[in-house]
């Protein structure tokens, strides 16, 4: 099996908006509130934890 670097992740903002993301290349939706962005990162850091790695954003879209 594959050696996975663990996931770190961190917000990000950009003007009126954060954005969560992941070492891995996850990133999630562009929120305004801060404690939601927050929130997609403990999903996704979760998600990984449970091996549900869907190669998507937490909304259904595909990473880009």
């Amino acid at each position: 099996m594959p050696h996975r670097a663990p996931h770190a992740t961190s917000t990000t903002e950009r003007g009126a908006f954060c954005t969560a993301r992941c070492s891995c290349g996850w990133r999630g939706p562009a929120r305004r509130a801060r404690s939601q962005a927050r929130t997609d990162a403990e999903r996704h850091l979760a998600d990984a934890e449970a091996g549900s790695d869907t190669g998507e954003d937490g909304t259904g879209r595909p990473l880009e």
